[in-house]
């Protein structure tokens, strides 16, 4: 059972061998077998010896400087370190002996007489190996006093918001140092100065708020003592008990241990067995969960008739009661079809599952939708077309065996930087990398990694680079045809290899219209076909865009034409934004799918769930999101379930999307915040955080991992339990006892997940990757071995069609959005944490020479004016975005970076074209005038929050961001 966990994992000094060749040895007279490359010290610790260790750690590699494993071998003279010291057969080894007692002994009395002994006042007293290990050895008493020079009057660095770095309790063991390095690849920390005077350095005279540290943990997860130290273990003391659970922020899904005591939690330590992370995390998962008892939290139902009116608390049973009886005048007046619902990418599994369920079974229709419209719904449509199913083929274990890495539109650094992580130790190892990118991402240079090509293209001309790079694999012979042959459709193939060939799609053509030169796209397109095992990951940079479908498939097409699907190190993988897009697709959430990805059309499908739900359901699909906003303003749409989405916030041209939700009568929105949405619902739902529900995730890599609960739901119902409540008000029975019960139907009835249940996922340590069913008992880590999901790969030509949103002599510039490392999509969560202090708003990034052409400086505040709308952000000049070319993020509702955004859509899923926005950008000294009016409503919000009234005030609907205040597009 995964459920109650030790605080403390075993440790076995070093990293496991991975060798298949096993020697035989002996080690205080055992006899025991380990593989080839085994240290003397983890061969001890699999027999259940423990050798004394400080430096040593089996997260990273033997280092040999704590002089504590000594041990004696057999015909060798001295007293090796066993952390360094390989295995070989017929070796006999010593562990234990007067002789070695003593050198153990004397080694720590000497860090002991350097380091302060306030063991009971110390953070760490009962979990730090320095005073396991003096007891160890049986260090009684210190001959040397504290006269001579000494580290004790040493100061503390607690500039970090998370942890601190005390500078006298550290032993130089250099484990802080070399986690840094090899497990996050960073190279923030060093080893300053030397001999007597060395101590851990955070950069050159700077604290570790100020150096390139990104604090991810992982140097307070490798020091053995308390100086470097979490501020919450500092000011609650040591935890207690854990509990196994998956982190809700992005699409990796790492294993953490929640760290009690009672319900309070104390930190959030990377699960060792993860098998997503492999005891890794990132600023994110490992510091920012306060927001989960941030005051901010709603914590009570509240109702309101209309936007303008107070709220009022209520009952549960009140707001149910209220949201039924609206739901249905609502339908009574315009008809079945005028309410819906949207899905949550952060909540469950289970709980989005229940969403699909009522709107299905409950309103009556098929208008379902989620967050993965707006971001990775190209995904589903390219990939289920080219190689028969919806979702990545790898995983992330598979990145250790590759050889050529091609990221495109993707910044793994910021938004998936466990992963991140990973990729570039392979690529330290010797990996080759290819970044398609309109910006200079992080990957692009930076400590010991340095990208064979960078490709930074025009945004919005994805398909065109990928069917030049196609080009150059065609009319160059470095096609796998055997592979083809075998495992792809001809006619489809033929055709593609026809139309890739054409002059038009040559790099000579493509490159001027991409602004890549077609040397450059010639070498990639020949190191990604001849380096060996090649591997492609992108993100919402491929997705978001007018040709989004047309991208993915132009990737799969390389993919095939090239051999790499099917096997470890190769394939093509979607860096899923949020925690759960994978799964909230999975579970049915669009309108024209059941969970599966099979069409309601479908009528021996559509049987099933009749006859499993006991109700007729509709043939046809609903509505998606742009649909129902449109649906809305024309009148049609009138009722709204959103649960665990901001829609005001992300979805793009906001004022549209503020206006749609303004013409709605009954707008329900079930969140742990009062969000950009919740500003115009009437019925408001508390939700329930991650570390209050029980449940899973699925990540990237189609891996479903257990969320457990830590604590009892504060606002006193689970997500889950909210959606059966509302169910059941409307009059459809919706009753289970436990989320086991709904992952239970979800296996009855989707094919992929037959085999799945909490008792199976379990048994197979925490996580099982689908499809897992009869055929996969185990789950599928590599999809597309033998063949593809749908039989034979097909191929599509991808054409490339401009997008319609063009620069001009009004709008010059083209604008891109992303992320940035220590803020997580629309904020709601990391803005309630100490995150603001690394990024506090949203900047806009442009380049010196159209910042010169404009008289704008770094800090200074500029208008962001596009087609659809103006906003205002403080810029800073860099080169890491290229000349025509604007960058910024969405962290933040006051800087209205989707007020700018225009309607633009995928051609084939309506996926917003958030990467390409044409805008002209003035230096100002005031906010914009959406910005004032955002203020300003946000205000009065904040007092009808209070229950004060509005009435004393003139024309409160001028407040509210009216469709008549937008420029049309």
């Amino acid at each position: 059972m995964l459920e109650t966990v030790l605080i403390r994992d075993r440790d076995f000094g070093t990293p496991e061998s991975l060798h298949t060749e096993v020697v035989s040895l002996t080690i205080d007279g055992q006899i025991l077998e380990v593989p080839v490359g085994t240290s003397v010290m983890r061969a001890a610790a699999i027999a259940g010896i423990h050798i004394p260790k400080l430096c040593a750690t089996d997260s990273l590699e033997a280092f040999g400087s704590c002089r504590l494993c000594l041990v004696e071998i057999q015909g060798r003279r001295g007293t090796p370190a066993s952390c360094t010291t390989p295995v070989e057969a017929g070796m006999v080894v010593q562990t234990q002996n007067d002789r070695l007692q003593k050198l153990r002994r004397n080694v720590m009395e000497l860090y002991i007489s350097d380091h302060p002994l306030d063991c009971l006042t110390c953070p760490a007293n009962g979990n730090c190996e320095l005073q396991d290990m003096a007891g160890v050895v049986g260090l009684r008493e210190v001959r040397y006093g504290y006269e001579g020079a000494n580290h004790l009057e040493d100061s503390t660095d607690s500039s970090n918001p998370y942890f601190a770095y005390d500078s006298s309790k550290c032993i130089v063991c250099n484990r802080c140092v070399r986690a840094c390095e090899e497990t996050q690849g960073t190279f923030a920390l060093t080893i300053d100065s030397r001999g007597f005077s060395s101590r851990v350095a955070a950069g050159q005279n700077q604290d570790f708020l100020e150096s390139d540290c990104v604090s991810c943990g992982a140097c307070v997860q490798a020091c053995p003592t308390s100086s470097l130290m979490e501020k919450s273990v500092i000011e609650l003391g040591q935890p207690e008990h854990a509990v196994i659970t998956t982190c809700a922020y992005c699409g990796v899904g790492c294993g953490f241990k929640a760290e009690m005591k009672g319900d309070q939690v104390i930190r959030m330590t990377p699960w060792k067995d993860g098998k997503a992370n492999r005891g890794h995390a990132c600023v994110k998962g490992r510091f920012a969960w306060g927001y989960a008892t941030h005051p901010d939290r709603m914590l009570k139902p509240m109702i309101r008739k209309s936007i303008h009116d107070p709220w009022q608390e209520v009952s549960w049973d009140e707001a149910f009661a209220y949201t039924a009886s609206e739901f249905k005048r609502i339908q009574q007046q315009y008809g079945r079809d005028s309410i819906g619902g949207i899905t949550s990418s952060r909540c469950t599994n289970e709980e989005t599952y229940l969403v699909q369920k009522l709107v299905r079974a409950a309103f009556g229709n098929n208008n379902v939708d989620t967050c993965a419209r707006v971001c990775h719904s190209p995904t589903g449509y390219g990939l289920k077309t080219t190689l028969g199913e919806s979702a990545g083929t790898q995983t992330f274990d598979s990145v250790e065996h590759t050889d050529v890495v091609i990221v495109i539109g993707a910044n793994p650094s910021a938004a998936h930087p466990v992963f991140a992580s990973r990729l570039k130790k392979r690529l330290r190892q010797g990996a080759r990398l290819i970044v398609i990118d309109p910006r200079q991402t992080e990957l692009v240079s930076s400590p010991h990694i340095k990208a064979d090509y960078h490709l930074p293209l025009t945004p919005g001309t994805n398909t065109a680079l990928l069917t030049a790079l196609a080009h150059v694999v065609v009319t160059e012979g470095l096609l796998d045809q055997q592979y083809i042959n075998e495992r792809c459709e001809p006619e489809a193939f033929n055709e593609w290899r026809d139309f890739v060939s054409l002059p038009e799609n040559s790099p000579e053509t493509m490159g001027p219209i991409c602004g890549v030169p077609a040397e450059d796209i010639r070498g990639a397109a020949r190191l990604y076909a001849t380096g060996g095992n090649g591997s492609i990951y992108y993100g919402l940079g491929v997705t978001e865009h007018s040709q989004g479908s047309t991208t993915v498939m132009a990737i799969a097409n390389l993919a095939m034409a090239t051999g790499n699907i099917g096997r470890e190190g190769v394939g093509v993988n979607p860096l899923r934004g949020q925690n759960n897009v994978q799964g909230s697709c999975d579970m049915g959430s669009f309108p024209h799918e059941f969970p599966g990805y099979r069409h309601v059309s479908d009528d021996a499908v559509r049987a099933q769930f009749e006859q499993a739900w006991d109700v007729s359901l509709q043939s046809e699909p609903g509505l998606r999101i742009p649909n129902m906003f449109d649906a809305a303003l024309s009148g049609s749409f009138k009722g709204l379930y959103c649960q665990g989405e901001d829609i005001v916030q992300s979805d793009p041209n906001t004022q549209h999307v503020a206006a749609a939700m303004e013409a709605m009568e009954c707008v329900v929105v079930q969140d742990l915040f009062l969000n950009e949405t919740a500003k115009y619902a009437h019925v408001f739902l508390p939700g329930s955080s991650f570390l209050e529900k029980d449940g899973t995730f699925t990540n990237a890599e189609r891996r479903i991992s257990r969320v457990r609960k830590v604590m009892e739901p504060k606002a006193g119902m689970a997500d889950w339990q909210t959606t059966c409540a509302l169910a059941q008000a409307l009059g459809y029975p919706m009753h289970y006892d436990h989320p086991s019960q709904i992952m239970d139907e979800i296996a009855r009835l989707t094919p992929t997940f037959s085999g799945v249940s909490y008792t199976h996922i379990d048994a197979l340590g925490g996580s099982v990757q689908w499809p897992c069913n009869e055929q996969a008992p185990a789950g599928t880590p590599t999809m597309h071995i033998d063949k593809f999901v749908r039989g034979k790969g097909r191929f599509i030509p991808t054409k490339y069609v401009p997008t319609e949103e063009r620069s001009n002599r009004k709008f010059p510039l083209l604008l891109t959005t992303g992320r940035i490392l220590s803020q997580y999509n629309v904020g709601a969560q990391t803005r309630r944490t100490s995150n603001t202090a690394w990024h506090s708003e949203d900047l806009l990034e442009i380049h010196p020479q159209d910042a010169e052409d404009r008289g704008i400086r770094s800090g200074d505040r500029v208008s962001v004016k596009s087609r659809a709308g103006e906003t205002a952000l403080r810029a800073t000049v860099t080169e890491r975005v290229q000349p025509g070319v604007v960058y910024t993020t969405f962290h933040f509702p006051e800087s209205g970076a989707n007020v700018v955004t225009t309607n633009n859509s995928d051609w084939a899923t309506n996926c917003p074209e958030y990467k390409v926005t044409a805008v002209q950008i003035q230096r100002v000294t005031q906010e914009s005038d959406w910005q004032e009016r955002w203020s300003d409503f946000d205000h009065k919000q904040q007092r009808l929050l209070k229950g004060e009234s509005l009435t004393d005030e003139a024309n409160t609907s001028d407040t509210v961001l009216q469709p008549e205040l937008s420029p049309q597009v």
